[in-house]
């Protein structure tokens, strides 16, 4: 069998990185009774021209690809996978872009506090050079009904949201929701709850699936912190982030603990939550400035919220809000991690 491998990685454009991608067909045995394997030592390792992404320098360009996340291609006919690989160097070494890598020894030292993760990656869909649905001249109405709106006059895209949501569950991915946000044009998936590094890698396979679907209808996806400047709201990635302890009896002293931790690394991770966060971090629109540091029950207007359900009960998760739209899943991930089940709070 014939089996359509796309083979998906991160680049090293800078201050924000990329997804590129590309086909490999790989000659497989199997019935065609049973599913395309799925299994990462089924897929070789390829190389790349890494001076063309960023990676490498023109007279040493080859760089290597190697699988570490299989899952179905929902967009493709016949035997289609999607493969999601790590990015190194001819010397066969973690490339310095591969910030996988990094995450690797922190989610192994911390595997006994299993941790999990929700991503909520809001973003926004552009037509030309105006997000999907404004008019050509002027701006629409005030931000208000368009958070989970419904209706030709409130929501905009939705046949690329729902055709992406479609895509993510055939591909096996933990999609837990989709809504309309609050600036129209604007969207968010949610991806989890997850582990670190499997979690990070099925994220990246949403994003890269919205990308395809949405280039199909010739939109753009937009992960810019703020895609329109002014009275509108920007778009980040809040991160939820949850231990077994915190999501035990008595884990509210776990989750206030924690927060303490995050307090005191917050320069640290504002430097790490995506390019351009201080021009949505600015204390408007749902947001706590980026020059504070505040957590709350259910206040959205803080760096940390620990939602209303999580306080009743007692024990649950907490809501990083900090992270943009564009942040890298694998540094987020690690940063919390490092800080608050390591020795860095």
């Amino acid at each position: 069998m014939q089996v359509k491998a796309e083979y998906v990685w991160i680049d090293g454009t800078s201050p924000t990185s990329r997804l590129r991608s590309k086909t490999k067909i790989v000659n497989m045995t199997f019935s065609p009774q049973q599913e395309v394997p799925t299994g990462v030592g089924s897929y070789p390792d390829w190389g790349f021209d890494g001076s063309s992404t960023g990676q490498a320098e023109g007279n040493r360009s080859d760089c290597i690809l190697k699988p570490v996340f299989v899952c179905p291609d929902p967009l493709r006919k016949g035997h289609a996978v999607l493969v999601m690989c790590e990015v190194y160097d001819a010397d066969d070494k973690p490339h310095s872009t591969n910030t996988r890598a990094a995450l690797r020894p922190v989610a192994e030292q911390h595997d006994s506090e299993n941790a999990l993760y929700g991503f909520e990656q809001e973003y926004t869909l552009f037509q030309g050079t105006r997000p999907l649905g404004w008019p050509d001249r002027g701006y629409p109405a005030a931000q208000g009904p368009f958070y989970c709106g419904v209706g030709a006059d409130e929501v905009f895209g939705r046949d690329i949201v729902e055709a992406h949501m479609d895509a993510c569950l055939a591909a096996g991915l933990t999609m837990s929701g989709v809504n309309a946000e609050v600036m129209p044009g604007q969207w968010e998936f949610q991806i989890g709850p997850v582990p670190p590094l499997s979690g990070s890698d099925q994220f990246h396979i949403a994003r890269y699936l919205l990308f395809r679907i949405a280039e199909q209808h010739g939109i753009t996806v937009l992960l810019d912190p703020k895609p329109v400047p002014g009275d509108w709201n920007g778009a980040g990635c809040h991160t939820n982030f949850s231990t077994e302890a915190m999501r035990e009896k008595g884990g509210m002293d776990v989750i206030h603990a924690a927060i303490k931790r995050l307090e005191a690394r917050h320069d640290h991770h504002i430097a790490n939550y995506g390019s351009g966060i201080k021009l949505r971090l600015t204390g408007h629109h749902e947001t706590c400035s980026y020059k504070e540091f505040k957590a709350g029950v259910g206040d959205r207007g803080a760096s940390v919220r620990i939602p209303l359900a999580v306080s009743q009960a007692g024990y649950g998760y907490l809501e990083d809000r900090r992270p943009c739209a564009n942040i890298d899943p694998y540094i987020v991930s690690r940063l919390l991690l490092e800080t608050i089940c390591g020795t860095e709070g």
